[in-house]
């Protein structure tokens, strides 16, 4: 037993390193990614999951290219592309659901401007779509 705690504190990448606390501190980024699955889906940020989701991709591509592979970086990255990708999922899913019951009658403008919006128009996010649900 002592023999393999010894080997596993002067591993190069063991807890004597940086290489074993970053990605182990990383790992509080995937643990609150996964507590905001019960948050709603209006509260979801594209740029933040967008940016947890490609960190992720592009991190676990990088573990496995470095000497010595650092498994904890490499599994920490795909939780955190995997919780980001869900993130965005559920935001993308909601949106679209949203855009669907989103519909605003527009009375015609003047032809005289070249542009005759007539009848139900869908929109995205617009200030009297937000209003209606509100």
């Amino acid at each position: 037993m002592a023999f393999k705690v010894s080997a596993l504190w002067n591993h190069p990448t063991g807890p004597k390193t940086i290489h074993f606390w970053a990605p182990t501190f990383k790992w509080g980024i995937s643990i609150a990614n996964v507590s905001d699955f019960s948050m709603p889906p209006e509260a979801i940020s594209y740029p933040q999951q967008i940016a947890v989701a490609a960190s992720g991709l592009i991190w676990s591509r990088y573990s496995m290219v470095i000497v010595p592979k650092n498994w904890n970086l490499f599994c920490v990255n795909v939780a955190m592309c995997t919780t980001g990708v869900y993130q965005l999922s559920r935001k993308i899913h909601h949106d679209q659901a949203a855009m669907k019951d989103c519909v605003v009658s527009r009375a015609p403008v003047n032809s005289a401007i070249g542009w005759e919006p007539t009848g139900l128009m869908k929109c995205w996010h617009c200030i009297a779509c937000n209003l209606q649900r509100s």
